[in-house]
């Protein structure tokens, strides 16, 4: 049976760590679905954890990412591996709510290319995590909601669901950190295409160590919060100003 999503999910040195949120995905999420856990290196700590629930679990696709290192490229792998017209970007280290993929993925259904979980739309919340990094966020996500207009307060979020089709006909061009769900927000406003968000509250994560590093990757975000700003372009209008994907 075809997945209704194809959830997508970079995995960096989790270890065992993988397994709770394993364990929140199969119990939340009752759709068809197929998960693809995205490693670097088969050397990964994570690799054999992963093996070793997908054997029970074939909805668990343990991937190698060879596109090379990092989140993005591990993102652009999963979901160029992915068999769901629908894709949703997930993170590893349980700090989104597995329950509502299933509300994110009827919202893509329903006609909008990115459904957006809100750490800042009404009944949204954002727990714990590094004050400066979430007042950026913060920041950014309501600045662009209210000037941009691109239709969620939370564009940085990773935690999105997509249209695939719309993924197939705009490209990725991130190659750095999570750049990639900004950048894919940007890209709708510019093309006139609807996004939607749905409220979301966000956890630090309990174990392990965050792999995101802010200060290198900034100027990736600033770079598509400022795409963000700008008239209406057509495809090909994008393609010949992006370049290639």
């Amino acid at each position: 049976m075809k997945p209704r999503v194809s959830i997508v999910v970079p995995v960096y040195e989790e270890g065992e760590h993988v397994l709770p949120f394993l364990e929140r995905v199969i119990e939340s999420v009752q759709i068809p679905f197929e998960l693809l856990a995205v490693y670097d290196s088969m050397e990964d700590s994570t690799r054999p954890y992963l093996e070793k629930y997908a054997e029970e679990e074939p909805r668990v696709r343990p991937t190698l990412n060879t596109y090379g290192r990092g989140p993005a490229r591990a993102i652009r792998f999963g979901m160029d591996a992915a068999e769901a017209d629908v894709i949703v970007v997930t993170m590893a280290d349980g700090s989104d709510d597995p329950a509502q993929i299933e509300e994110m993925v009827r919202l893509v259904e329903r006609g909008v290319v990115i459904a957006a979980g809100s750490r800042y739309a009404r009944g949204g919340r954002q727990v714990g995590g590094p004050a400066f990094k979430g007042f950026l966020s913060r920041m950014a996500g309501l600045s662009l909601y209210w000037l941009a207009r691109v239709g969620t307060r939370d564009a940085t979020n990773s935690f999105k669901a997509y249209d695939r089709s719309f993924i197939r006909e705009v490209g990725v061009h991130s190659s750095a950190g999570f750049e990639l769900g900004i950048e894919l927000v940007a890209k709708a406003k510019r093309l006139g295409r609807p996004v939607g968000e749905v409220p979301t509250t966000w956890v630090d994560r309990e174990a392990g160590d965050s792999n995101f590093k802010l200060a290198k990757w900034l100027p990736k975000y600033v770079r598509w919060y400022a795409f963000a700003f700008g008239p209406n372009l057509t495809s090909e209008q994008l393609r010949e100003r992006l370049g290639s994907a």
